[in-house]
């Protein structure tokens, strides 16, 4: 069952997509602040998240940056086609203007969900790599192939299912704590280290780049 992240503060619009969703077979989750939002997020694991903008606390705009890794349709009455522009230039998947025609937002939300990678994927293909989950072997395009750990397989997953965008150091512990539980805040640097000496190994590149103060993203061969 997907599960959806409903981030408003006005309760008759929430009460009335909740209703909508769990409806269509979604099970759902409420924030009701921005402030909320971030303290429910790592909890609730959600396969895709409805973001207002004009939310107390943490605005949406400031939220945005923070759900990198999880499809965000920004459902809000601002009109602007800039705003529009910006959100979707700064990681926003779809946008909806309220009010909407609730049979369009379901549509879109379906969209967005058959679009977004599986978890349970045996296969993952990206930034010219192809990781196979069941044996835990990575290889590049004609360059040989190369096993991972558990921790190397669940970190790489998580960057593969989400290529070109940062990956926040707390999503990629929370994620992957389903796949392996060796893997700690003080930790996690050295197993990123190790993953990216073996891609290294193969694609005779960095493959995946450290962003300070925030987390890693996985590079394509035609990144600068």
């Amino acid at each position: 069952m997907k599960h959806i992240l409903i981030i408003d503060d006005d309760a008759p619009i929430g009460d009335m997509l909740s209703e909508l969703l769990r409806r269509e077979g979604y099970r759902v989750s409420r924030a009701y602040s921005g402030t909320e939002a971030l303290l429910v997020l790592p909890k609730a694991r959600p396969d895709l998240v409805l973001l207002d903008l004009m939310l107390p606390g943490l605005s949406g705009e400031q939220v945005l940056p923070k759900l990198k890794g999880v499809p965000v349709i920004v459902v809000s009455a601002k009109v602007d086609t800039q705003d529009k522009v910006d959100l979707l230039l700064g990681g926003a998947a779809d946008y909806v203007t309220k009010p909407f025609d609730p049979k369009e937002l379901l549509a879109r939300i379906a969209v967005r969900l058959r679009e977004a990678p599986s978890p349970d994927a045996p296969r993952f293909s990206a930034a010219g790599l192809e990781l196979d989950v069941d044996t835990r072997t990575v290889s590049a395009e004609g360059e040989g192939s190369v096993r991972l750990t558990r921790t190397e397989c669940a970190i790489l997953k998580l960057l593969m299912a989400n290529p070109a965008q940062v990956v926040t150091r707390s999503l990629i512990l929370d994620r992957i704590s389903l796949d392996t539980p060796d893997c700690t805040e003080s930790s996690l640097k050295m197993h990123v280290s190790n993953l990216r000496k073996k891609l290294r190994e193969i694609t005779g590149r960095d493959c995946i780049e450290a962003v300070w103060g925030i987390g890693f993203r996985l590079r394509g061969p035609e990144d600068p």
